[in-house]
């Protein structure tokens, strides 16, 4: 085979699994408890594993399909043999990998087109350990799709550990959180799109009466299936989590909006008599009173700085303002000249970023997703 590698391992007895020769794996009397057969397809040869599959006795059809169409988790009962499809994680990136499992008697078969961290995983230890080589094929399937769905689970592990993390940015209105949220419903959707199946293929696996399963094996399939179900409820709940997360962060938006505008109408209220008082004075008229008095630009400084004391006065007995501190006053009262003197730029820099949103959205998503943008 050129473009196809294949590897095979068999259990004799008690002990770990030992490689073999792939040319001794059609034997009909290979006196061997099991043999689990891995191949790996470079390139699209369906025609030359078709013959292969002819050979092991498997469905010529569902071995074209493994090679040259990409297929959820599913389950088909031919007879003679059992085609599961299951979907692990990926290597490079937080995406699933389908591998293509064919079960028939004494001989496990696993097709995939690239290369699979829980195979591998799971090939380097029925080598090394004894009690990972008990029983029969089914159960050496069972051990891969439990292989496979815990690694699922393992991402909502690691989602739980920075839930309180995006939890806090939210309450804090950090501007990156929205991209990171976005970012994370992407990878739980796509994971999310396989949970499910593969949840129902193992319900399909632990009550299945075919003669190519045994007890042990749906055994080992019913505990997968509780692996799976915890999976998918934590699916379930970490796209409630991202949602809530999101609505405590659109609140907090609001509430620094609300901040703002408040002290904006604060400082417009104190404003306008002042501007009012200076606006009359400011007239040119000759006849004006206090216009020939030295001393009237003090008159009226004072009396302005009075209404401006009053009015802060009664905003504060209102409730509308806080008695805070110098220095925090400052501050606030900075950030809402600074979002007064902005919003003219901010409505035209609005304009362009509803424009350009779809390319800034995709763009930031695959970053998150370490892919490469395109030019």
């Amino acid at each position: 085979m050129t473009s196809v590698e294949m590897r095979a391992v068999s259990c004799d007895g008690d002990g770990p699994a030992t490689p073999i020769e792939t040319t001794s794996i059609y034997s009909s009397d290979l006196a061997a408890r099991w043999v689990w057969i891995d191949i790996e397809v470079r390139a699209s040869d369906a025609d030359e594993l078709v013959s292969f599959a002819g050979r092991l006795g498997l469905d010529a059809l569902a071995v074209r399909d493994a090679v040259e169409d990409e297929d959820l988790p599913k389950h088909d009962d031919f007879g003679t043999s059992i085609l599961v499809v299951l979907h692990g994680l990926g290597d490079d990136h937080l995406r699933t990998n389908e591998v293509d499992c064919f079960l028939v008697q004494r001989r496990l078969v696993t097709i995939r087109r690239q290369r699979s961290a829980s195979v591998d995983a799971l090939w380097d230890a029925v080598q090394l350990r004894p009690e990972l080589t008990t029983g029969d094929a089914d159960q050496v399937l069972g051990r891969l799709a439990d292989v496979v769905t815990r690694r699922l689970l393992s991402v909502l592990d690691e989602f739980d550990e920075h839930t309180e993390l995006l939890i806090r940015r939210a309450l804090d209105a950090d501007s990156d959180t929205v991209a990171e949220v976005t970012a994370a419903r992407a990878h739980i959707a796509a994971i999310r799109r396989v949970v499910h199946p593969q949840r129902e293929v193992l319900d399909i696996l632990r009550r299945s009466p075919s003669t190519l399963l045994t007890d042990g094996g749906r055994r080992r399939f019913a505990d997968v299936f509780d692996v799976a179900s915890r999976a998918a409820q934590g699916i379930d709940a970490a796209r409630t989590a991202l949602a809530e997360i999101l609505d405590a962060y659109r609140g907090a938006e609001a509430r620094k909006a609300t901040e703002v505008t408040k002290v904006l109408t604060v400082y417009a209220a104190i404003m306008l008599p002042l501007s009012l008082v200076a606006g009359f004075f400011g007239m040119n008229f000759s006849n004006l009173p206090g216009l020939r008095n030295d001393d009237g630009w003090i008159v009226v400084t004072a009396a302005m700085a009075l209404v401006a004391v009053c009015s802060l006065g009664v905003f504060v007995a209102l409730g509308w303002i806080r008695r805070p501190s110098g220095r925090e006053a400052g501050a606030t009262l900075g950030r809402g000249m600074a979002e007064a003197a902005r919003a003219p730029v901010q409505i035209v820099g609005a304009a362009f970023e509803i424009s350009t949103m779809p390319i800034r959205n995709v763009a930031s998503v695959r970053r998150h997703r370490g892919q490469p943008d395109d030019d």
